[in-house]
C-alpha cells in the first residue's frame, strides 16, 4: 500500500514532522481525522497551547472490562485568529463557516499499552528530540 500525503485544507493543516509520523506508524490521513473527531480522551499536551487526543487502536472485552493492545495519539494546536486581518477573517468565515478554527496537526503516534491518565500524554523522548530540532516545539 502506496501512502498518500494529506493536503492541507480549510480545517487541517499538516506539518512534515507529522507527515513523516504517519508514514513510520502506518497511519492514515482519515484514521488521523477520526481520532481528532471523537477521541476517547483528550488532555493538554506537552508543548505550548496544544492539545492531545487519542482513541484506542481496537477494543477487546476481557473479563467485562475493555483493554486494547495500542493507542493512537494525535498532538495539534489551534490556529490563533488574533494575527489575521478583517479581510482575512471574513473570507474565513465564507469558506469554512462562523466560528471554525483551522488545527494545526503537530505529530501522531502509536502507543504501545494503555497510558495512565493525566495532563500532559506521553510522548517518547525520541518524538520530543525531533520536534525540539525541527523548531516546533
Amino acid at each position: 500500500m502506496q501512502f498518500k500525503i494529506p493536503k492541507n485544507d480549510a480545517k487541517y493543516e499538516w506539518t512534515q514532522h507529522s507527515i513523516r509520523k504517519m508514514m513510520q506508524y502506518g497511519l492514515t490521513e482519515q484514521r488521523v481525522r477520526r481520532v481528532m473527531h471523537s477521541p476517547k480522551r483528550t488532555e493538554e499536551g506537552v508543548a505550548e497551547d496544544t492539545v492531545a487526543v487519542m482513541q484506542p487502536s481496537s477494543v477487546r472485552k476481557v473479563n467485562g472490562e475493555e483493554t486494547w493492545p495500542q493507542e493512537i495519539w494525535v498532538m495539534y494546536q489551534l490556529k490563533s485568529k488574533n494575527k489575521k486581518r478583517r479581510s482575512d477573517e471574513a473570507e474565513e468565515k465564507r469558506t469554512i463557516g462562523a466560528g471554525a478554527e483551522k488545527k494545526i496537526i503537530i505529530t501522531a503516534w502509536r502507543y504501545p499499552g494503555v497510558s495512565k491518565v493525566r495532563n500532559a500524554i506521553p510522548i517518547p523522548q525520541t518524538i520530543i528530540d525531533e520536534l525540539l530540532s525541527e523548531g516546533i516545539l
